[in-house]
């Protein structure tokens, strides 16, 4: 046994309370349903499954429920993990099992325990733990990791997430344990006994397993072992002697224990290589030629032996798990039972991905066996083995044939079947790698080591890492030492040593182990040192009775029922004539009894009870298991509390040697923690007594630290007195607060009124102090004290710990401790520099102390002196200040890991103030000296400070903005920012102010939070979670109002956010508006008058037919409706979607009688709602926004139970599949809607789910298409009968899916279709105009766009053949497959062969249309020029001329302009010219082509500017649009003839639609009017095409309620004009020209472009400024616009830039040349962008013209601004409560401050400065400004610190003027403020030099200072001076006597010049020593 290093005999410490220890499970587990209810509650039928005989099962777990329970308990503790509780800082997690139940709890020392979770499951747990499962993230290689609890039972594993999801995972075989990894869970298999014999044919199974995820395969582990002789071959880990023994997740390793050797192994865990994976499943073990039958029959043989022995000694109850392995016992005797226990097959044939077939081995056959089956069907979760008990009768009796007979006879194909896909092996997961294994030991057998009952790791104070195991029959704990390589990959151990030991365990935060010695005391271990004992604050027993006598404390100890308590009480007994005492005496009193170790007295009589164990262990808390069965809880105190200590132990630990640190950590603690040690306060002064002792001082004779009242001796005994927290005071108490430094600071102090600074009390004036003769001989120091050598060093690095306190306002006050021990170091190390740096600090505190001790000159070589110890003192406000100037200064030192703060801040003040872009990444060394470690320390740099996800990238940003990202990437935060000191943080803080005036928009969240601008924040915030989840964002989202009224029929449009389109239109009430013309829930208004001379029964015939006119308006409602509503509602996932309903009835006034359609009276057409019906389910399905949660099972839900809502149905699953959620409906459910033969449904659903995978080419949805469209099946194949209109529906179909993709089987198909030929026997006879068009508007889309780059179609001459179709012409004979189909020609239709162009000229014009879109192609333009002559003109149907004008100006997109002279250029010459009488003109024709051709154009111009809201287009269109409205007024008059109406009436909706296409989502008055005035007009030729057509305007007009609109890309253009095609239908059922389910397919074209502001504090949607920026074209120049958001923002791709513009909001500019994803993203989601109100603004909604601010006045005339300024006015400026309520106290006058009017004055000064300067942080630094500079003119400094900081700030503000950027926009202090306070500084010094120049003459000198206030003035004026130490002063100024030397030398004085001039008087007269002045002094003092 190695020797342990360092052991201090006498010393004990003192251990925390005791407290008894009850597991809170226990507790919870008694009053909690348990399984025994369970059992009665589950004695459905369903119970079958889980007990395997109803009836029997339950009395056996009657029985099982016994007293036996007890010993079935087990428990876990662990450090509670945030994610849980986030609040608690610290807190304990128990995971508690017994019976069926598992609890989890949390508590902790503050907080009671209480249950978290608790399971219950239906057998008796095995075994729970915690787990952490890796989830793989789809979108990229990231892993999330979830917590889980995993609780094992006999047949499956339960795991339960945190988060909720649960997971049963059936087990394949019997487990013996379970341990949580890494990377999941590793399973042990349990063997059975007579497993050890190999099986002959092949390998034995493999023992180990792991499941990385509930849902994975359960995988066999492959070991690497490592060493020759065993060759480094991959196996799996078969090995059944190997038992695990610990795994550990940090490091990956795992500790196995051999049973056969007796050695324990540690392996390395990772995951499995590629080239390992393929070498197990490769190597065959056997030679490749074994017969197939002879391996096979190998396998279940062995397998079943195996199994036969697996079940549980009860028999029935644990055969759960095994009715898998009875299964493949009845599986190869009778396929019968095969099938019927696997009612689900599904994982069997499939085969894992990656694995070659190939001969398979026995190994691998194995392998198969165990993976019986695992698969996730709903049935299988729960391990339905119901049958295995059945079979395990059978299974038992001996078989006769051997176990052969298993196998069927040889011929039987059952062999192939059953084994077969079962030969197919799991790939492995995970590997182990052998790392070091114990060494064998030589000796007799009967020596070796037992299975270690324990392994932990543990590590000591200087952070080395062992690993232990506890061998218990040799009562020792072996400490194996291990290291991480360089390369952290592998871990190296080097050194064991075995401590002898019965238990132990480890104390985490402390890095120390508690262990329980053979003799029964408790040892503390740090590593392999031993500490100290423990001494148990009372014996154990009384702990125990003490309990009784005060029931009000805690629940007494005796509630642990166990037999045990028998002792306690009667030793209870025993002690009461002992105790009459009250309480409070009980302890001491105890104490005193037992003065002795408590274990020494009574370690043989049994009576007491001892400490049998240890567990538990959390943190440094740790449960003793007495040997009465009670547990205790025991604390383990800490090393140190307070922070100051902590970081001097740090600093010490980082720079000593590791013994060296050791024995120092070690004393420390012994010192520290003795019983009855020191209460907190006196912590700081027993460090530096402990510290200095081990240094070499005598700390009795030192004056100082013999003051520090330290009443413990160093060496302690047991005291009499345990000082506890919650001490009662003494007397003691009063003397040491008198004697401590901060009464005498305060007492010198004139703060304190009364008391003349002179008048010093005498503590002051007694000897020590004044002492100051070094010759006696007391004060040496020692040399041979064990730190003596090292005394420079700790000297520095503790210098640079003071350095680091400094830059932290929270830890200032700890450094005027630290200064006292410096100094006295500093002294005696003869560094005067150091001292007088001290000095400088803090002078009243220094300049008490006088006493240095001497070193002798002989060992002085002793000392090491490290090379960072120069001569001149880093101080780091001198590095800043000299970085401020603009000096070279030396890279400043700092211990890494120590001083975080110290490096942080150098690194900012390099990148930002010197202006070094590298100096945060390789320019580090140029500023930061790292100081090497006398050890290797392990808190590497990285990990040492909070790391964030911020990735610094550095561009051509400014310095600010690498400043602030680069603090924020180092988890920097404005809290931390708050304790920087004032004059440090301020270039900080100026270049935080520059940020965030413009911000970059991508800033991710942690930068933003930085820079204070919470808008951006929440922005970056809400993009993260879109990022991680694909849910509905949080925070502030748009929500639509809840309905107010419940009675007001649901009319579906309810969902609109009126806070939006409130502030979008809020003159009017046009959106009430709209929702009245737009419901069609309620009944009509019928009113007919009665004429004289109608009879009843004429007159209600009369009311109907009014109402059948109306209701061809209701009927066309929906198709607007569902534009209207686009995208405006999230479905709840637990109810229906509201289906307003169609409502076809009317009221007549005056009696509000009822009319009805189908009273019979008049004829109503047949079928007449089924389209309107399935338009109304469409627009309720438009409502639900992409972005809501909508599964399969929702639409499923959906599904209506009476068939008369069908349409309905059919029409919502279109709309679906239009915003994109059908693609989540099952293929299962698309089928049975298809098989119901429903012709709506088939429509709905084709069109819905073609849409939704719009251009994806899609092979199954093309499957499904294809089946409805007969061209494109085989020729051959059988005849199906699809309904006209679904044929069109797939068409249109097959174009979406392959839009754009120019796919050319495809195109040749539908460019044939285009002109299919009407067949025999009525076949495509009725309605072929609308199949040529879909085909022709498919072609269209597949090659949409390409233009004549129409690659491999060459050969099809597409142009040609579509300009054939056009103009007709002759058929061509039909190519290729269809030939067969078109063989006999119809019999209705003579079409001879020429092409019908009625029939195929639209789809063809279109066709041509979109494949040439927006290409220029003048030559195919020109074909669709209307004809130049009156004979031609004559051949063609207007509407083609309207078609062929559309077509042409889209092909010729470019040179559309938005006036009404292109328009008009459309139209040929010859209709333009005068016209000659004699011609014989039909004006008719003239008119109607005139008029056709111009709404063409119009139409054209409308999707030109589509969604732009251009007011030259807008103008344009409405001058035609009241053109035609003219001419309708005489559409009576004969100037019109009968015909003409329609023909306008068709151009003037088309116009119509082209105006709300260019002005959709913006809300247009003017176009709302129009179609107001079209929505009136039902009677004479107003059907419900046209209705159909202006609604579906108006809904455009609001598209989605103002958030969306029109987007003008191809695939929009294309969506637009299939559905505004501009046939529309005559009436309801009519679907001759066009299909009306394609009206809905604008969807596709609508995008949200509405950019809607919501000012963060309140999160209220409100009006700002944008400044829009469109990028440059050929038409205009690059031109910005100003809009008030919220507002439609134009095409993304136009842009250049967004920007948000002051002066009442923070600006924010969102630059698009860079990328448009990030604003992309804001559109889609929900288009909030967050806004910040400027403080002293108001919303543009309260203060429209911007004249209530308060800044209008007060800038006018800047003077009188801050007088104006009332303090009550404040909350009009900001909404931040601290400023508002600094108004409220510091600047109202009250009372009490009636004089103080002046700083009244300068407090509301500031906060008006702040506050309109937009840097309300700032405030505390003018504060603080203030106060030092009244302190310095009162006097009253006690320390030099603000005028440092003063210093600073001066220095930034001059090198900012020197610059000239003292402009109002980069710095932060530009008020008139600074200048004034700096000249009070400068004048109240200025003042004290005039008097007192001799006490600088005399520092200058170099003579000792006396004690004087002076000395304080004298350090202020020093330091704000920047005048160096003295001792370099002298040498420079001998032989000065003039100003001019002066000069000469000012730089070799390293003064600044202005502070020189001030202090020539001074230098020269102390250089000549006379004391005329050359020149009067006021002359450069100015």
């Amino acid at each position: 046994m190695s020797e342990v290093v360092y052991e201090e005999t006498a010393t004990m410490i003192a251990a925390g309370d005791l407290q008894s220890f009850v597991p809170f499970g226990r507790e919870h587990c008694r009053n909690h349903p348990n399984a025994f209810n369970l059992q009665l509650r589950e004695l459905q039928p369903a119970s079958e499954l889980w007990s395997s005989d109803g009836a029997a099962g339950l009395v056996g777990s009657l029985q099982e429920v016994s007293l036996q329970e007890r010993e079935r308990e087990s428990w876990q503790l662990r450090k509670g993990c945030t994610g849980v509780k986030e609040d608690e800082g610290e807190f304990e997690e128990e995971l508690y099992t017994a019976g069926n139940m598992a609890v989890w709890s949390q508590g902790s020392s503050t907080q009671a325990s209480s249950v978290y979770k608790a399971f219950t499951v239906d057998s008796p747990v095995q075994q729970a733990l915690w787990c952490n499962f890796a989830v793989p993230q789809n979108n990229n290689d990231a892993e999330e990791v979830e917590q889980m609890v995993c609780i094992v039972q006999s047949s499956c594993i339960n795991v339960h997430t945190v988060t909720g999801k649960d997971f049963i995972s059936p087990l394949p075989f019997q487990v013996l344990n379970v341990w949580a990894t890494k990377f999941g869970l590793l399973l042990e298999r349990k063997n059975a006994a007579n497993d050890t014999q190999p099986n002959p044919p092949g390998e034995p199974l493999p023992t180990v397993f792991s499941m990385l995820h509930p849902l994975d395969e359960i995988a066999p582990i492959v070991c690497k072992p490592s060493g020759p002789f065993e060759g480094s071959r991959v196996q799996y880990v078969s090995d059944s002697n190997m038992k695990i023994v610990f795994t550990c997740c940090q490091p990956s390793i795992v500790v196995s224990y051999d049973t056969v050797q007796g050695t324990h192994t540690v392996w390395a865990l990772r995951k499995v290589t590629h080239d390992e994976r393929s070498m197990v499943l490769r190597c065959p073990t056997e030679p490749a030629g074994t017969p197939l039958g002879l391996m096979a029959s190998g396998f279940p043989a062995s397998y079943l032996r195996n199994a036969s022995h697996l079940d549980s000694p009860g028999g029935s109850g644990g055969s759960g798990g095994l009715g898998s392995a009875a299964g493949i016992s009845s599986a190869f005797s009778s396929p019968l039972h095969y099938s019927a226990l696997h009612s689900h097959p599904s994982r069997i044939m499939t085969s894992s991905p990656g694995v070659h077939s190939r001969v398979p081995s026995p190994s691998i056959s194995i392998m198969a066996a165990l993976r019986w089956d695992r698969s996730h069907t709903p049935g299988m979760a729960a391990p339905s083995f119901s049958g295995a008990s059945r079979f395990n009768t059978s299974f038992h009796s001996p078989s006769p044939r051997g176990h052969h007979g298993l196998l069927p006879s040889p011929n039987s194909t059952a062999n192939e079947s059953m084994v077969m896909p079962e030969l197919e092996p799991i790939i492995p997961d995970l590997c182990v790698e052998q790392l070091w294994s114990e060494p064998i030991s030589a000796g007799c057998q009967r020596e070796m080591s037992s299975q270690a009952s324990k392994v932990f790791l543990t590590s000591d104070l200087c952070e080395n890492h062992y690993l232990c195991f506890l061998v218990e029959s040799h009562q020792h704990l072996r400490c194996v030492k291990f290291i991480e390589s360089n390369d952290a990959t592998q871990l190296i151990f080097p050194s064991v040593t075995t401590i002898p030991a019965k238990d132990a365990a480890p104390l985490q935060n402390i890095d120390a182990m508690l262990v329980l010695e053979a003799c029964g005391s408790l040892v503390i271990y740090t590593g392999i040192t031993r500490v100290s004992k423990v001494h148990l604050p009372s014996p154990l027993s009384h702990s125990i009775s003490l309990t009784n006598h005060r029931p009000y404390l805690s629940t007494p100890v005796e509630t642990v029922s166990t037999p045990a308590n028998a002792g306690s009480r009667h030793i209870h007994r025993l002690n009461e004539d002992a105790m009459p005492s009250p309480v409070s005496e009980l302890k001491s009193l105890n104490i005193r009894q037992h003065e002795a170790s408590f274990f020494e007295d009574f370690s043989f009589q049994q009576a007491t009870p001892y400490i049998l164990s240890l567990r538990d262990p959390v943190c440094n808390r740790v449960t003793l298991e007495l040997s009465s069965g009670v547990m205790l809880r025991i604390c383990i105190p800490e090393i140190a509390t307070s922070e100051l200590v902590r970081k001097c132990l740090q600093a010490i630990r980082f720079i000593l040697p590791k013994e060296v640190a050791m024995k120092v950590l070690v004393k420390w603690y012994n010192i520290y923690n003795a019983p009855g040690g020191p209460s907190a306060h006196a912590e700081w002064s027993q460090f530096v007594t402990c510290f200095m002792t081990l240094m070499g001082y005598n700390t009795e004779r030192l004056a100082w630290t013999r003051h520090l009242q330290f009443e413990v001796p160093l060496s302690p005994v047991i005291a009499a007195k345990k000082a506890r927290p919650s001490d009662g005071g003494s007397d003691e108490d009063w003397d040491y607060l008198l004697a401590s430094h901060y009464h005498r600071q305060i007492n010198s102090q004139p703060v304190c009124g009364s008391v003349d600074p002179n008048n010093v009390p005498v503590a002051e004036k007694e000897d020590p102090f004044s002492v100051n003769s070094p010759s006696s001989s007391s004060l040496k120091l020692e040399s041979s004290a064990p730190l003596f050598p090292h005394i420079p060093a700790l000297f520095g690095v503790l210098h640079l710990l003071y350095q680091e306190l400094q830059l932290d306002e929270l830890h200032r006050a700890r450094a005027s401790s630290l200064v006292c021990l410096l100094q006295q170091l500093a002294r005696d190390l003869q560094l005067e520099e150091y001292v007088d740096l001290y000095w400088r600090d803090y002078p009243s505190l220094i300049s008490c102390y006088t006493e240095s001790c001497i070193i002798d000159q002989a060992v002085i070589g002793q000392m090491h002196r490290p090379s960072f110890l120069s001569s001149d003192p880093p101080c780091v406000f001198n590095w800043l200040s000299s970085c401020l100037r603009g000096e070279e200064s030396p890279p400043f030192p700092y211990l890494p890991g120590v001083c975080q703060r110290t490096k942080l801040l150098v690194l900012s003040y390099a990148l930002y103030v010197i202006g070094d872009d590298n100096a945060t990444s390789t320019n580090v060394w140029k500023y930061l000296l790292k100081l090497s470690a006398g050890q290797k320390s392990r808190v590497s740099e990285s990990n040492s400070r909070r790391q964030s996800s911020v990735k610094v990238r550095f561009s051509s940003e400014s310095l600010a903005e690498q400043l602030v990202v680069w603090l924020a990437s180092q988890g920097f935060t404005l809290k931390d920012l708050e304790s920087v000191p004032f004059g440090v943080a301020l270039p900080i803080r100026e270049a935080i102010y520059r940020c965030r005036e413009q911000p970059s928009s991508d800033w991710p969240e942690e930068v933003c939070l930085l820079i204070g601008r919470q808008d951006l924040t929440k922005q970056a915030h809400k993009m993260t979670l879109a990022k991680s989840k694909a849910s509905v964002g949080s925070g502030f989202s748009l929500v639509p109002p809840a309905s107010s009224e419940a009675d007001e029929e649901e009319d579906g449009m309810s969902d609109i956010i009126h806070e939006v389109t409130g502030l979008i239109w809020s003159q009017d009430l046009r959106i009430q508006e709209v929702r009245r013309l737009l419901q069609s829930s309620r009944p009509v208004r019928v009113s007919v008058v009665q004429q004289p001379e109608v009879s009843d029964h004429e007159y209600i015939e009369e009311k109907e037919n009014k109402l059948l006119q109306l209701c061809q308006r209701t009927m066309a409602l929906p198709v607007g409706r569902g534009l209207f509503t686009l995208f405006s509602y999230h479905p709840v996932p637990t109810e229906p979607l509201p289906l307003p309903k169609l409502n076809l009835t009317g009221r007549a006034p005056p009696r509000n009688g009822m009319v009805d359609l189908n009273s019979g009276n008049i004829d109503v057409p047949p079928n007449m709602t089924n389209w309107p019906s399935f338009h109304n389910g469409v627009a309720a399905g438009l409502k639900i926004a992409p972005a809501s949660q909508v599964d399969s099972a929702w639409i499923a839900y959906n599904k209506p139970k009476s068939p008369e809502l069908a349409n309905e149905y059919a029409g919502f699953l279109m709309a679906l599949g239009l915003n994109g959620h059908l693609t989540k409906l099952a293929t299962l459910n698309i089928h049975d809607y298809l098989t119901k033969g429903h012709e709506m449904t088939s429509i709905g659903l084709l069109l819905g789910v073609s849409s939704a995978k719009l251009g994806t080419m899609d092979m199954s949805i093309t499957r499904l298409l294809s089946i409805h469209i007969p061209a494109l099946l085989p020729p051959t194949s059988t005849e199906l009968d699809v309904p006209h209109n679904v044929q069109v529906a797939a068409v249109i179909g097959i174009g979406l899916v392959y839009q754009g993709t120019g796919h050319r089987h495809n195109a040749e198909v539908l460019l044939s279709e285009i002109g299919r030929p009407p067949g025999p026997e009525m076949e495509y006879c009725t309605d072929r105009e609308s199949y040529s068009l879909a085909a022709g508007l498919a072609l269209g889309m597949v090659c949409l766009g390409h233009g004549s780059n129409l690659i491999g179609m060459t050969d099809l001459n597409v142009p040609e053949q579509l300009y054939q179709y056009m103009v007709g012409g002759h058929r061509r004979a039909q190519a290729g497959a269809s030939r067969e189909r078109h063989k006999s020609p119809s019999y209705q239709i003579k079409e001879g062969d020429t092409i019908n162009v009625d029939v195929t000229c639209p789809g063809a014009t279109l066709a041509l249309a979109m494949i040439y879109l927006k290409t220029n192609n003048r030559s195919i333009a020109d074909w669709l020029k209307p004809p130049d002559t009156w004979f031609l003109l004559d051949f063609i149907k207007p509407e083609f001329l309207l078609l062929r004008t559309l077509a042409r100006c889209i092909i010729m997109w470019d040179e559309i302009l938005p006036n009404t002279e292109w328009v008009k250029s459309n139209i040929p010459q010859i209709m333009r010219g005068n016209f000659d009488p004699s011609e014989d003109i039909n004006m008719d024709t003239m008119a109607q082509a005139q008029d056709y051709i111009t709404s063409g154009a119009c139409m054209a111009l409308g999707l030109r500017f589509a969604g732009s809201a251009n007011s030259d287009a807008f103008d344009c269109l409405y001058e035609f649009a009241k053109t035609f409205m003219k001419m309708m007024s005489f559409a009576g008059t004969a100037a019109v003839g009968a015909m003409g109406y329609y023909n306008l009436q068709t151009c003037l909706s088309m116009i119509l639609l082209a105006m709300s296409m260019v002005m959709a989502g913006t809300g247009n008055l003017k176009v709302l009017q129009l179609c107001r005035f079209f929505h009136k007009r039902t009677g004479g030729e107003m059907n419900y095409g046209f209705h159909m057509a202006h609604h579906m305007a108006l809904g455009l007009l609001f598209l989605g309620g103002g958030r969306y609109t029109l987007s003008t890309s191809n695939s929009a253009i294309a969506a637009l004009l299939c559905a505004l095609y501009p046939h529309f239908p005559a009436h309801s059922t009519d679907n001759r020209y066009h299909l009306q389910a394609l009206r809905h397919l604008t969807v596709l074209a609508a995008e949200p472009r509405l950019l809607v502001p919501v000012d963060v504090d309140s999160l209220k949607p409100c009006y700002a400024l944008l400044e829009v920026t469109y990028k440059g074209t050929k038409w205009y120049n690059e031109t910005t616009v100003e809009l008030m958001a919220p507002t439609l923002l134009p095409e993304l791709h136009l842009l250049k830039e967004v920007k948000v513009k002051g002066p009442r909001y923070w600006e924010l500019s969102l630059d698009l040349s860079k990328e448009t994803q990030h604003l992309k993203s804001i559109l889609v989601r929900d288009g909030v962008l967050y806004v910040k109100l400027r403080a002293g603004q108001l919303p543009y909604k309260d203060d429209p013209q911007g004249w209530k601010s308060l800044l209008a006045t007060a800038v006018s005339h800047r003077n009188s601004g801050v007088t104006a300024f009332k303090p009550e006015a404040i909350s009009t400026f900001t909404s931040e409560p601290a400023l508002i309520s600094f108004a409220e106290f510091f600047c109202k006058t009250s009372e009490g401050l009636k004089s103080r009017d002046d700083s009244l004055m300068l407090f509301s000064a500031m906060l008006y400065e702040c506050v309109t300067q937009e840097c309300p942080e700032m405030l505390p630094t003018y504060i603080a400004i203030e106060q030092a500079v009244g302190a310095l003119r009162q006097g009253d400094l006690q320390q030099t610190f603000p005028l440092w900081q003063l210093r600073l700030v001066v220095e930034l503000w001059d090198s900012r003027v020197l610059r000239g950027l003292a402009n109002k926009h980069d710095t932060l202090l530009t008020s008139e403020f600074l200048p004034v306070m700096k000249n009070a500084v400068d004048v109240a010094l200025d003042n004290w030099l005039k008097d007192h120049s001799s006490v600088v003459r005399s520092y200058m000198r170099g003579e000792v200072l006396s004690r004087d206030p002076q000395s304080i003035m004298l350090a202020c004026f020093l330091v704000y001076r920047s005048i160096p130490c003295c001792r370099n002063m002298q040498a420079n100024l001998e032989g000065c006597n003039s100003f001019a030397d002066l000069l000469l030398r000012s730089s070799q004085l390293g003064i600044p010049l202005r502070d020189l001039l001030r202090l020539v008087p001074v230098l020269l007269s102390s250089a000549s020593g006379s004391q005329s002045l050359l020149f009067p002094l006021p002359a450069f003092s100015s």
